[in-house]
Protein backbone atom coordinates (compact mmCIF):
# COMPACT_ATOMS: atom_id res chain seq x y z
CA UNK A 1 0.00 0.00 0.00
CA UNK A 2 1.27 3.27 -1.33
CA UNK A 3 0.95 6.90 0.74
CA UNK A 4 -1.41 7.49 -1.91
CA UNK A 5 -3.32 4.11 -1.23
CA UNK A 6 -3.34 5.08 2.80
CA UNK A 7 -4.75 8.92 2.26
CA UNK A 8 -8.04 7.12 0.59
CA UNK A 9 -8.07 4.41 3.41
CA UNK A 10 -7.97 7.06 6.05
CA UNK A 11 -10.20 9.39 4.65
CA UNK A 12 -12.94 6.76 4.19
CA UNK A 13 -12.67 5.11 7.54
CA UNK A 14 -13.36 8.67 8.93
CA UNK A 15 -16.91 8.08 7.55
CA UNK A 16 -17.16 5.27 9.21
CA UNK A 17 -16.92 6.82 12.57
CA UNK A 18 -19.52 9.27 11.88
CA UNK A 19 -21.55 6.33 10.64
CA UNK A 20 -21.32 4.98 14.20
CA UNK A 21 -22.12 7.88 15.75
CA UNK A 22 -18.79 7.76 17.32
CA UNK A 23 -18.03 11.28 17.12
CA UNK A 24 -19.27 14.90 17.74
CA UNK A 25 -18.08 18.30 15.60
CA UNK A 26 -14.49 17.58 14.48
CA UNK A 27 -13.49 15.06 17.31
CA UNK A 28 -11.87 12.07 16.87
CA UNK A 29 -9.08 10.57 14.73
CA UNK A 30 -7.99 7.68 12.30
CA UNK A 31 -4.18 6.77 11.26
CA UNK A 32 -2.42 4.57 9.39
CA UNK A 33 1.15 3.25 9.24
CA UNK A 34 2.62 3.28 5.60
CA UNK A 35 3.69 -0.51 5.39
CA UNK A 36 7.15 -0.78 4.58
CA UNK A 37 7.73 3.25 5.37
CA UNK A 38 8.48 4.73 9.08
CA UNK A 39 5.55 7.13 8.59
CA UNK A 40 1.42 6.89 9.25
CA UNK A 41 -1.52 9.00 7.77
CA UNK A 42 -3.74 11.23 9.95
CA UNK A 43 -6.76 13.71 10.08
CA UNK A 44 -5.62 17.14 9.95
CA UNK A 45 -6.63 19.13 13.42
CA UNK A 46 -10.38 20.71 13.52
CA UNK A 47 -11.05 19.89 10.38
CA UNK A 48 -15.19 19.12 9.85
CA UNK A 49 -15.55 15.33 8.44
CA UNK A 50 -17.77 16.84 5.57
CA UNK A 51 -14.68 18.47 3.95
CA UNK A 52 -12.00 15.46 4.63
CA UNK A 53 -10.71 14.00 1.62
CA UNK A 54 -7.63 11.71 0.33
CA UNK A 55 -6.04 15.09 -0.08
CA UNK A 56 -6.87 16.62 3.22
CA UNK A 57 -4.83 13.80 5.34
CA UNK A 58 -1.91 14.69 6.48
CA UNK A 59 1.88 12.53 6.57
CA UNK A 60 3.40 12.04 9.50
CA UNK A 61 6.39 10.37 10.38
CA UNK A 62 7.24 8.22 13.57
CA UNK A 63 8.36 11.04 15.80
CA UNK A 64 5.55 13.02 14.62
CA UNK A 65 6.52 15.71 12.93
CA UNK A 66 4.73 16.69 9.50
CA UNK A 67 6.01 15.21 6.61
CA UNK A 68 3.38 15.58 3.64
CA UNK A 69 -0.07 17.66 3.78
CA UNK A 70 -1.15 21.23 3.55
CA UNK A 71 -2.98 20.85 7.04
CA UNK A 72 -1.89 20.79 10.83
CA UNK A 73 -1.77 17.28 11.74
CA UNK A 74 -4.57 16.32 14.45
CA UNK A 75 -3.59 17.28 18.49
CA UNK A 76 -3.24 13.39 18.71
CA UNK A 77 -0.90 12.48 16.93
CA UNK A 78 1.81 12.19 18.83
CA UNK A 79 0.32 9.97 21.14
CA UNK A 80 -0.17 7.86 17.82
CA UNK A 81 3.23 8.22 17.17
CA UNK A 82 4.04 6.96 20.01
CA UNK A 83 1.87 3.94 19.60
CA UNK A 84 3.72 3.29 16.18
CA UNK A 85 7.41 3.69 17.53
CA UNK A 86 6.29 1.15 20.25
CA UNK A 87 4.31 -1.48 19.19
CA UNK A 88 5.62 -2.24 15.65
CA UNK A 89 2.93 -4.97 15.12
CA UNK A 90 0.20 -2.16 15.22
CA UNK A 91 -1.06 -0.99 11.53
CA UNK A 92 -3.99 1.45 13.12
CA UNK A 93 -4.88 3.47 15.80
CA UNK A 94 -8.30 5.10 16.25
CA UNK A 95 -9.12 7.89 18.86
CA UNK A 96 -13.34 8.61 19.87
CA UNK A 97 -14.97 10.45 23.31
CA UNK A 98 -17.93 7.65 21.96
CA UNK A 99 -20.98 8.49 24.54
CA UNK A 100 -21.28 5.09 26.57
CA UNK A 101 -17.27 4.04 26.76
CA UNK A 102 -16.32 7.64 27.80
CA UNK A 103 -18.67 7.56 30.45
CA UNK A 104 -16.82 4.92 31.87
CA UNK A 105 -13.41 6.16 31.25
CA UNK A 106 -14.86 9.26 33.23
CA UNK A 107 -15.63 7.11 36.33
CA UNK A 108 -11.82 5.03 35.54
CA UNK A 109 -13.70 1.82 35.53
CA UNK A 110 -12.97 -0.98 33.56
CA UNK A 111 -15.76 -2.43 31.05
CA UNK A 112 -16.15 -6.02 33.00
CA UNK A 113 -16.06 -9.00 30.69
CA UNK A 114 -19.51 -9.63 30.47
CA UNK A 115 -20.89 -10.48 27.49
CA UNK A 116 -19.65 -13.61 25.00
CA UNK A 117 -19.00 -10.70 22.22
CA UNK A 118 -16.70 -8.79 24.90
CA UNK A 119 -14.77 -12.30 25.09
CA UNK A 120 -14.47 -12.42 21.09
CA UNK A 121 -13.55 -9.56 20.02
CA UNK A 122 -11.38 -8.32 23.49
CA UNK A 123 -10.40 -11.44 25.30
CA UNK A 124 -11.34 -10.01 28.82
CA UNK A 125 -12.48 -6.72 30.11
CA UNK A 126 -12.16 -3.29 28.33
CA UNK A 127 -9.02 -2.11 30.57
CA UNK A 128 -8.99 1.87 31.75
CA UNK A 129 -5.33 4.09 31.36
CA UNK A 130 -4.38 6.61 33.01
CA UNK A 131 -5.13 10.57 33.04
CA UNK A 132 -2.73 12.47 30.60
CA UNK A 133 -3.00 15.93 29.39
CA UNK A 134 -2.95 16.15 25.69
CA UNK A 135 -0.08 17.66 23.91
CA UNK A 136 3.19 15.52 24.15
CA UNK A 137 3.46 11.80 24.08
CA UNK A 138 1.99 11.42 27.60
CA UNK A 139 -1.16 9.72 26.28
CA UNK A 140 0.61 7.53 23.91
CA UNK A 141 2.83 6.08 26.78
CA UNK A 142 -0.56 5.51 28.89
CA UNK A 143 -1.67 3.32 25.75
CA UNK A 144 1.46 1.40 25.20
CA UNK A 145 1.45 0.50 29.08
CA UNK A 146 -2.38 -0.43 29.38
CA UNK A 147 -2.16 -2.73 26.53
CA UNK A 148 0.92 -4.09 26.30
CA UNK A 149 0.50 -7.51 27.04
CA UNK A 150 -3.46 -7.13 27.03
CA UNK A 151 -6.01 -8.66 24.47
CA UNK A 152 -7.54 -5.74 24.48
CA UNK A 153 -7.11 -3.56 21.46
CA UNK A 154 -8.73 -0.54 23.10
CA UNK A 155 -8.41 1.26 26.25
CA UNK A 156 -10.25 4.06 28.05
CA UNK A 157 -7.81 6.48 28.92
CA UNK A 158 -9.49 7.88 32.10
CA UNK A 159 -11.42 11.21 31.58
CA UNK A 160 -10.73 11.42 28.08
CA UNK A 161 -11.70 8.34 26.14
CA UNK A 162 -11.24 5.73 24.02
CA UNK A 163 -8.29 4.70 22.16
CA UNK A 164 -8.11 1.59 19.95
CA UNK A 165 -4.87 -0.46 17.80
CA UNK A 166 -5.49 -3.31 15.22
CA UNK A 167 -2.97 -4.69 12.44
CA UNK A 168 -4.60 -2.28 10.41
CA UNK A 169 -6.55 1.00 10.21
CA UNK A 170 -10.17 -1.40 9.45
CA UNK A 171 -9.13 -3.31 12.34
CA UNK A 172 -8.70 -0.50 14.70
CA UNK A 173 -11.93 0.95 13.45
CA UNK A 174 -13.87 -1.73 14.19
CA UNK A 175 -12.41 -2.22 18.23
CA UNK A 176 -13.62 1.25 18.29
CA UNK A 177 -17.64 0.63 16.98
CA UNK A 178 -17.55 -2.76 19.20
CA UNK A 179 -16.30 -0.61 22.24
CA UNK A 180 -19.23 1.74 22.04
CA UNK A 181 -21.44 -1.33 21.69
CA UNK A 182 -20.07 -3.53 24.35
CA UNK A 183 -19.92 -0.42 26.82
CA UNK A 184 -23.39 0.62 26.02
CA UNK A 185 -24.66 -2.86 26.52
CA UNK A 186 -23.02 -3.26 30.14
CA UNK A 187 -24.35 0.25 31.07
CA UNK A 188 -28.28 -1.03 30.44
CA UNK A 189 -27.24 -4.27 31.94
CA UNK A 190 -26.27 -1.91 35.44
CA UNK A 191 -29.21 -0.30 35.27
CA UNK A 192 -30.75 -3.58 36.03
CA UNK A 193 -28.65 -5.31 38.61
CA UNK A 194 -24.76 -6.57 38.52
CA UNK A 195 -23.96 -8.08 35.44
CA UNK A 196 -22.27 -11.59 35.74
CA UNK A 197 -18.88 -12.00 34.72
CA UNK A 198 -17.92 -14.67 32.22
CA UNK A 199 -15.42 -17.26 33.21
CA UNK A 200 -11.78 -16.62 32.52
CA UNK A 201 -11.98 -20.26 30.71
CA UNK A 202 -14.36 -19.72 28.67
CA UNK A 203 -13.59 -16.08 28.35
CA UNK A 204 -10.38 -18.09 26.68
CA UNK A 205 -12.25 -20.41 24.45
CA UNK A 206 -14.62 -17.42 23.30
CA UNK A 207 -11.52 -15.63 22.10
CA UNK A 208 -9.49 -18.51 20.66
CA UNK A 209 -12.78 -19.71 18.60
CA UNK A 210 -13.33 -15.83 17.38
CA UNK A 211 -9.86 -15.37 16.53
CA UNK A 212 -8.94 -17.95 14.70
CA UNK A 213 -12.15 -19.89 13.16
CA UNK A 214 -14.55 -17.66 13.14
CA UNK A 215 -15.63 -16.00 9.89
CA UNK A 216 -14.42 -17.16 6.78
CA UNK A 217 -10.63 -18.57 5.75
CA UNK A 218 -8.51 -18.05 2.72
CA UNK A 219 -8.22 -21.39 1.05
CA UNK A 220 -4.26 -22.25 1.92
Amino acid sequence: MTVADMRKTISDLHAELVRNNLVAWTAGNVSGRVPGEDLFVIKPSGVSYDELSPATMVVCDLDGNLVEGAHSPSSDTAAHAYVYRNLPEVGGVVHTHSTYATAWAARGEAVPCVLTAMADEFGGEIPVGPFALIGDDSIGQGIVETLKGHRSPAVLMRSHGVFTIGRDPKAAVKAAVMCEDVAHTVHIARQLGEPLKIAQDDVDRLYDRYQNVYGQRSPR
